[in-house]
Formats: structure tokens, C-alpha cells, sequence
């Protein structure tokens, strides 16, 4: 895949999630190579990253080809992208692709299924059809080249993405089976993304291999934060003994930490007490420092370095108190082998045993060893006993805190659900939505699914009741159409209930009406039109489309616009989404676990960022809540800019997180380019500046003489991207640098 790239974002070949797909490509080569099949052992990988398009298909064999697919098939093709002929990967007669033979190994990066400058835009587009190139393609690979397997490396491609219908897609009318039409697809995917994964079961029929997530590490602090640490220390050594010495401490910590804008970034108010400004400095220093991130990417049927491996296993047993480490360990050590075998296995036409998907760093030893064919859990048990217990404790942060800055109960809230972290975690957010408004799922002893839902009485919540709305993702549509339902069942039941306006906003909003008014008043589930995945603004954001944040705003209200629950079924309501957002205190958003942060991709900006904008745009202001819950029984709640900064902080702009990248070469510096990318889409999106993180990550980076010259040499389309990404911020005011000389080094890069 060369996803997420889009116009003006090279450098992104063989991208896939927590994975080095170019050094897992060398190591595949490697494991065919010893078991027999006629494939180089190595040196694959370099020849892919330059390659020139090689004609690989004449234009008469795939109109013949192309004939016989099916006749809906073939009118969608035509009446998106006119004739064969017209397609801008046909030359001289021939449809041109970059691929390489190996033995009997083809290697390619996928095809564009649309235009390249809107690639990122086309990515999940449920109605646009694959361009005659995406198509010949893959009727080359299965007709004229009769492949017997296809293996995609890593998290994901658009194959799975391509029109159709998401349950039980037929061959008459769905682009997925069209194309492959019983052709096995092995899929190695990354172990804790269960959704994206049941997706490419689903509509492929892949077998899905999970492989290890990259190994952890704490972030720790850097330069000038480092030594504000050690002052730190020097000043609780010296409190209380040497009056003279503490003050002076204390003023040359504050001193310098406003310098470095520390002050801002650890939400120090201007004319906050010194004791206090100290303290939550040094509390804001130790979140950082303990935060976790990745030290390099994972290779595929590979295990991590000695060091590596001791930090990543030793996160996964503090997540897991009840595990046997001995027996972690091995479940462990054995991951690389069976990702390996399951792969071997799956070539061979043999049985690869299943295995849960899910979040090793949050508590899921279970998902060790690897290798296996991902399952996830069973969407009608959603949410879980467990979940609903842990809900309990984000709720109680996430209302402690807005009580402390707002001084009252937040009233009506957003909440952002996503399919995948709802597998991964038993339905944490459904549940916190379910705790805020005070509800309570009934479960069938027997089976553990949801059978009904129970409204808590005032009395029993003890405080007022949220109106809580629902913006789903695509994948949450697909996966939980029952939760839905009862979800929308115990907001009717709310909303006819007969207590006080001031605690129950949901019954205020819908007394004395009936019928379509009455359903229109209380619809409180929107996402995406049927079949159609996305919040609208990622493409847009990346591309550099929109420059005005209220355009962005509109873009995340106009793909959000469509309610679910009973009887809607995505029916169109612009109106009701925007005046929910209109009326939010709050919107919330969870993450679940520490192996990426919401600088990873474009998604976190386009669902938070993009709420964001559109709030802005109607003149609201609520709070923006990030809930780090990668430790479920202590969630933290941070505003989404303090969130941003710290993963800037803490990863982007950490020497440590990009010496780990640099050791990945080609793909570790797609990865630091990501990072930059994530930051200019929340910059574009989120009302707050973000300009010394811009500084933080330039000086990490371009204006580093040795990492400027690893991205030079080892990906030079990701530096370029680097760099007009700083201009363009500059150029858009999304970046006012605090050094004069930072214009003089762009222009002279």
C-alpha cells in the first residue's frame, strides 16, 4: 500500500501500521526462499522503492478480460472513468504498473483506485469505483498471471474498501469479490486493529494474521527539559533547608521554563502562584516522561532486539496482573515463529488456528503468540460487564473535571465512537455513554448478550443526566446495528421520562411533541451516509484543500449529517447533527491504548479535529476532552491541545522516538514525516495555536544536521514533504515561529 500519501505526500510506500513493510517484504523473501519456493532470499525491497511503471497488460487483452465481469460491474467503471483507453496508467497500448518479478514472487504497491491528487479522499469513498488501471490489475494478477496467492502486507489497502455491500458481498454488484472472485488473500495486519481486520475478512474473505505490535518504551525528557527536571530534584533537595537557594531555584525553573515554553505547554495560567506554577510543571514533566511510545516498528516473523523485547514485554505484564509472566514470555518469544508458520501455513492451504485481536500494552496477553487468524468479539455482548465497570471510572474523571473548570455538570455531550476500539475493549464508549445518561444494559445470563436496558432512577444516579449523542464510525455502523438500537431504545425511554428539566435536558428538549417531531427531537446517533466511512476532513486537511477552518467545519457536519436508530437508517439530517453540535458542552473522545497517539494518521484530526472546526464554525465553544485510558483503571482526562502537545513533546520531537525510527531507513522516515503531517491537520482544524510544537518538531528534525541528512538519503520524497509542510504552515499562519532565523533556514533547505 502506499496509503495514507496523497498529493504532496510522498515518501509513503509500503506504509502499514506499527509495521516496517519494506524490511517485512526482505524477510518474507527470506522465509520463502529456505521452504522451498523459487524467490531470492533478499534485496527485494530496495528495487521497489524507485521503480519505474512497467507495462504489465495490453489494452485488447483486458477489454476481453474486462468483458466478463459482471454488467453492473462494468457500467460503474465505465460511468466513473469513461473508456479503457482514457485510464492514465495506459501507455503506448499497455496498462503500466511499478512492479518487480522475483522468482516467482511479483511485488507491487498497490494501485491508485482513483485520481493520485485525491487519493486520501478516495480511500474509504464507498460510491467510487476502482479506475480500468485498479481493475486491470487485479484481473492480470488472477487470469493471465493465475497467482494462487495474494498476501498484503500490513494495515491496510483499499482492496477491502472498494464499493459494495459490507455483509455478504456478492460478485454481481461488489467490487471486492469482482476482483477476486475465490483468490486466497492472506493478510498479515497489525494484532490490536480487530475492526479494520474484520473488514478485510468480511468482504475478502482473508485470512488475517496478526503480527506483534512495534516494542515500547518510556519517552522520557530532552534538552531543556531534562535539565528543568534536574532543577527540579535540586530544588525538593533543597526545600526546607537553604531558604536563599530555594528561591533561587524556583525563579530560575519558572525563568527558564517560560523561555521554553513549558509554562504554556503544562497549562500554567499568567499570574498563577510560583508554588503552584512548580508544581504542576513538575507533574506535567513526569506525565511526559512516563508516557509510552514506539521504539521502532515491528518486522514481520521477527523479534525485537534483547532491549527491545524486555521493554515491550515488560509493559504488557504491568497491563497484565493476573498473567503468569513465565507464561507471557514464551507466548511471547514464540510470536515471531508463529507468524512465520501461520504464514507458511496459510500458503500451503493448511489450517491457521485463530487468535483475539486486541491491545497487548492495555492487558490482552491473550493476543500472544501472534501468527494466528484474527477473530474479535462478539458485537451483540457489547457492552461488556467489564466495560461498563470501567466506563464508570472515565465518567468519573471526565465530570470531575469539567466540574472544576466549568463549575457545573455538562448537560448535553459528543461522544466520538469507533468501531475498532469498541472490539478492542468490550465497548468502552458505548458504556460511558450508557453510564452518563444513566442507563444500565440488561445481559442474558446465558449467552452474556445485551438483552435490554434499564433507566437508573435520578435518585439512585444521584446527579443530573446527560444527553449524551453518538457520532459512529463507519466501521461501529457496520459492526453494531443492535447497539444501536438499544441504545436509541434507552433515549426514548429518557426522553418520555416525567423528572425536572434541570436534570433531565433529553425530556426538556422533547416535551409536548409527538410523532416525526418527537423522533426528530431525540435522535441521537449520526455518522456517515450508509456505506460511506469517514468524518470528511482528513482529505481535505491533508491536501491543503481547504485553507478556512469554517470550510473544514462544514466538511465534518455535511459527512456526519445522517441519523441512525430506529426507523432512520442514515436518513439525512443536517439540521439535527448540527444543532447537537450547537449545543454540545462537551465532546469526548477515548483512546484506549498506547501504541499509537493521535498524531498517528489523519483519522484522530479529521473525527476531533474536524468537531472541532465544526463547532467553531457554528459559533459554539464546548470543551474538547482527549481520555487517555491505555491504564483502564486510571483514566486521564486532558484537553484535546494539551493531548497534541504532549504527544508532540513526548514523541514527535523525542531524539529518542526518531533515533528508533531512523533505524527503519526508507519507512521510519515516512513515519517522522506522518508525525509533522498529523500536527498541520490539528493545526488546521483545532481553535489554538500550535507554534511552539511546529518549533519543537523543526528543530528535531530539518534544522538537526544528522537527522535532515537521514531523511535526505533514506527517503529523500519524505524530506521534501517535511519541508514544503513548514513552508506551507508558515505560508497559511498556522505557524508563527517565536526564532526570527527559522524563515531564513526553510528558504535555504
Amino acid at each position: 500500500s502506499c496509503y495514507p500519501g496523497v498529493a504532496g505526500s510522498q515518501g509513503q510506500i509500503c506504509h502499514a501500521v506499527g509495521l516496517d513493510g519494506l524490511a517485512s517484504l526482505d524477510a518474507m523473501a527470506g522465509l520463502f526462499s529456505a521452504n522451498g519456493y523459487d524467490v531470492p532470499a533478499g534485496g527485494i525491497a530496495a528495487g521497489l522503492r524507485d521503480i519505474a511503471p512497467v507495462p504489465f497488460l495490453a489494452l485488447p487483452a483486458y477489454k476481453t478480460l474486462f468483458a466478463e465481469l459482471p454488467p453492473a460491474i462494468q457500467t460503474r467503471v465505465r460511468a466513473a472513468w469513461g473508456e479503457p483507453d482514457e485510464d492514465p496508467n495506459v501507455r503506448d497500448g499497455w496498462f503500466v504498473q511499478p512492479h518487480l518479478r522475483a522468482g516467482k514472487f511479483i511485488v507491487s504497491v498497490q494501485p491508485d483506485r482513483g485520481a493520485v491528487q485525491d487519493r486520501k479522499l478516495s480511500y474509504h469513498d464507498p460510491d467510487l469505483p476502482p479506475r480500468h488501471g485498479y481493475v486491470a490489475f487485479y484481473l492480470w494478477l488472477r487470469q493471465a498471471e493465475n497467482i494462487h496467492a495474494l498476501v498484503h502486507l500490513g494495515a491496510h489497502g483499499t482492496l477491502e474498501w472498494l464499493p459494495g455491500k459490507a455483509l455478504a458481498p456478492d460478485p454481481e454488484h461488489c467490487f471486492p469479490v469482482a476482483l477476486c472472485r475465490g483468490l486466497p488473500v492472506i493478510y498479515p495486519f497489525i494484532v490490536n486493529n480487530p475492526g479494520e481486520a474484520a473488514v478485510a475478512r468480511r468482504r475478502l474473505g482473508a485470512v488475517v494474521l496478526g503480527h506483534l505490535t512495534p516494542p515500547l518504551k518510556s519517552a522520557g525528557v530532552h534538552g531543556e527539559a531534562a535539565a528543568l527536571e534536574r532543577l527540579i530534584d535540586d530544588y525538593a533537595a533543597a526545600d526546607g533547608l537553604d531558604r536563599r537557594r530555594t528561591e533561587m531555584l524556583r525563579g530560575e525553573i519558572l525563568s527558564r521554563a517560560e523561555a521554553a515554553g513549558l509554562l504554556e505547554e503544562s497549562g500554567c495560567a499568567r499570574g498563577m502562584p510560583a508554588d503552584d506554577a512548580l508544581a504542576r510543571l513538575d507533574a506535567y514533566l513526569c506525565d511526559v516522561k512516563e508516557m509510552q511510545i514506539r521504539d521502532g516498528l515491528h518486522v514481520f516473523g521477527q523479534s525485537p532486539a534483547p532491549e527491545r523485547r524486555a521493554a515491550l514485554l515488560a509493559a504488557i505484564t504491568a497491563a497484565s496482573p493476573g498473567v503468569d509472566p513465565t507464561k507471557l514470555a514464551s507466548a511471547f518469544d514464540v510470536s515471531a515463529a508463529s507468524e512465520a508458520a501461520g504464514l507458511l501455513a496459510a500458503l500451503s492451504g493448511r489450517f491457521v488456528a485463530p487468535g483475539p485481536a486486541g491491545a497487548p500494552s492495555r492487558g490482552r496477553a491473550d493476543v500472544l503468540p501472534t501468527g494466528r487468524n484474527l477473530f474479535s468479539l462478539d458485537p451483540r455482548a457489547t457492552p461488556t460487564r467489564g466495560a461498563m465497570a470501567l466506563a464508570r471510572k472515565s465518567a468519573e474523571a471526565i465530570l470531575r473535571r469539567h466540574l472544576q473548570e466549568h463549575g457545573d455538570w455538562p448537560r448535553s455531550l459528543v461522544i466520538d465512537l469507533w468501531g475498532s476500539a469498541a472490539l478492542r475493549t468490550g465497548g468502552e464508549d458505548l458504556a460511558l455513554a450508557f453510564v452518563l445518561m444513566g442507563a444500565e444494559p440488561l445481559w442474558d445470563e446465558g449467552s452474556n448478550r445485551i438483552s435490554g436496558v434499564e433507566i437508573l432512577p435520578l435518585a439512585v444516579l444521584d446527579r443530573p443526566r446527560v444527553d449524551v449523542t453518538l457520532r459512529i464510525s463507519g466501521l461501529f455502523r457496520d459492526a453494531f446495528e443492535t447497539q444501536m438500537l438499544m441504545f436509541d431504545m434507552a433515549v426514548q425511554s429518557i426522553a418520555v421520562r416525567d423528572e425536572p428539566a434541570a436534570w433531565n435536558r433529553l425530556a426538556q428538549a422533547a416535551r409536548g411533541l409527538q410523532g416525526e417531531d418527537f423522533r426528530r427531537a431525540t435522535t441521537r446517533i449520526f455518522g456517515a451516509a450508509p456505506g460511506a466511512y469517514g468524518a470528511g476532513g482528513a482529505g481535505p486537511v491533508n491536501a491543503g484543500i481547504f485553507v478556512d477552518r469554517a470550510a473544514l467545519g462544514e466538511a465534518y457536519l455535511a459527512a456526519s449529517a445522517f441519523a441512525y436508530g430506529q426507523g432512520l437508517e442514515g436518513a439525512a439530517d443536517a439540521p439535527g447533527f448540527a444543532a447537537r453540535v450547537a449545543g454540545a458542552d462537551a465532546f469526548v473522545h477515548q483512546q484506549d491504548h498506547a501504541e499509537i497517539d493521535l498524531l498517528d494518521g489523519l483519522d484522530f484530526a479529521a473525527f476531533e479535529g474536524g468537531f472541532a472546526a465544526a463547532a467553531n464554525a457554528l459559533g459554539a465553544t464546548p470543551a474538547l476532552y482527549h481520555v487517555d485510558n491505555a491504564r483502564p483503571d486510571a483514566p486521564r482526562v486532558r484537553a484535546l491541545h494539551e493531548e497534541i502537545v504532549r504527544a508532540v513533546r513526548g514523541r514527535a520531537a523525542n531524539p529518542d522516538w526518531i533515533a528508533g525510527m531512523m533505524r527503519h531507513d526508507y519507512r521510519g522516515a515516512g513515519e517522522i514525516s506522518r508525525a509533522l503531517e498529523g500536527l498541520c491537520a490539528f493545526a488546521a482544524s483545532v481553535p489554538a495555536r500550535f507554534d511552539a510544537q511546529f518549533d519543537l518538531i523543526f528543530e528535531a528534525t530539518l534544522a538537526n544536521a544528522a537527522v535532515d541528512a537521514f531523511l535526505r538519503q533514506a527517503n529523500p520524497a519524505a524530506h521534501a514533504t517535511m519541508l514544503e509542510r513548514f513552508r506551507s504552515a508558515a505560508r497559511r499562519d498556522l505557524w508563527r515561529s517565536r526564532r526570527n532565523s527559522v524563515a531564513e533556514r526553510l528558504a535555504a533547505l
